[in-house]
């Protein structure tokens, strides 16, 4: 068992591991995560990397479109919206081509008004709060309370004296693959690019999994906020899969990691992890887990002594990358959401 050099949650830069015990998804807490980040657009079917994995060197890849070369099929919320991210970096274009995918949505339960105001798209979570406080809310012609619990199928809502319709038939689910360069929330107070920059602007729309800044990787975005708080909690052991570009002696990290690796925060033992050389004393390190902690993966690379230099994560749960152009979206494939959906436990279908 090998145990870590000692470096805090902040080891390894602006990148770095992942965190499910309580992540912000779009303004609500859901138990997400944190990685680091490396290109994988143009990455072989079995998940290897392509070429050397420096920085700014161009990796080896089957020959794309013109639009797939351009990021493929992101959908924007309106031109403006469009025009600003692209000042901020390249985004991918609006084109042909499925951005998203529905689900038949399944009764949430009682929830907190202001909960069902966010659900609902109504407000942010942060505006149905306010909202609540300065009682422009009703429910059942009543104001509000902070923190009142009302039962979307029975109950009716208002806000500012207008009826706000709670029941959903159908969530939407939306895969993107998050590029460098855009943080994984709703809003950046430093205006830099956020995911919801790349994706239609869908009411109450949140991302499961948290991926940081540079991070480049399969992110899921949907409406169903008890889903999304399901796949990223610990307890129920979703799989993700991240290939870290490193330098170092990988094999024998791969050895050490199988045998376990003691963190600050407690033991790590990865479901799996190999490793195969890129050439020029680089190695794809893969390694799968199925719980998040705050960096997670880039402290276990740096406790078997590894370098890392990009970091992915190319699977979560059933959902993989392959082929998605970084900032592209795609819908869900039929088998993923009937995958999904069975990783979500206590469900009524």
């Amino acid at each position: 068992m090998v145990k870590s050099r000692g470096k805090g949650p902040g080891a390894g830069g602006a990148g770095g591991g992942e965190r499910t015990g309580g992540e912000r998804t779009g303004g609500e807490r859901t138990g997400g995560e944190r990685t680091g980040g490396e290109r994988t657009g143009n990455r072989s079917r079995d998940t290897r990397p392509v070429g050397d994995g420096r920085p700014g060197t161009k990796r080896k890849s089957a020959p794309r479109s013109a639009a797939a070369a351009r990021g493929g099929t992101a959908a924007r919320g309106g031109a403006a919206r469009l025009a600003a991210a692209r000042a901020r970096g390249p985004v991918a274009e609006p084109g042909a081509g499925g951005v998203g995918g529905t689900v038949k949505a399944a009764p949430e339960g009682p929830m907190r008004v202001q909960r069902a105001l966010a659900r609902a798209g109504a407000a942010s979570r942060r505006e149905a709060d306010k909202a609540v406080a300065e009682g422009r809310v009703t429910v059942n012609g009543t104001v509000a309370l902070v923190g009142q619990t009302i039962d979307p199928m029975v109950d009716r809502l208002a806000l500012d004296g207008n009826p706000v319709k709670l029941t959903v038939h159908e969530h939407r689910w939306i895969v993107l693959h998050k590029p460098a360069a855009a943080m994984t929330t709703r809003k950046d107070p430093g205006g830099r690019r956020t995911v919801f920059d790349l994706v239609e602007d869908v009411p109450g729309l949140v991302y499961v999994g948290r991926l940081d800044f540079m991070t480049e990787g399969v992110l899921l975005l949907t409406t169903d906020g008890r889903a999304a708080h399901a796949l990223t909690h610990p307890s129920n052991e979703v799989e993700r899969v991240y290939v870290a570009t490193v330098r170092g002696d990988a094999t024998a990290a791969v050895r050490e990691a199988r045998r376990g690796v003691q963190l600050e925060d407690g033991l790590v033992v990865p479901r799996d992890v190999s490793a195969h050389p890129l050439g020029d004393r680089r190695w794809a390190f893969e390694i799968t887990i199925a719980e998040g902690r705050t960096h997670e993966v880039r402290r276990l690379c740096d406790a078997l002594g590894l370098e890392v230099e990009r970091l992915v994560r190319t699977r979560f749960g059933p959902v993989k990358l392959g082929e998605l152009a970084a900032g592209a979206t795609r819908a869900l494939t039929t088998k993923e959401r009937d995958m999904l959906e069975a990783l979500l436990p206590s469900r009524s279908r």
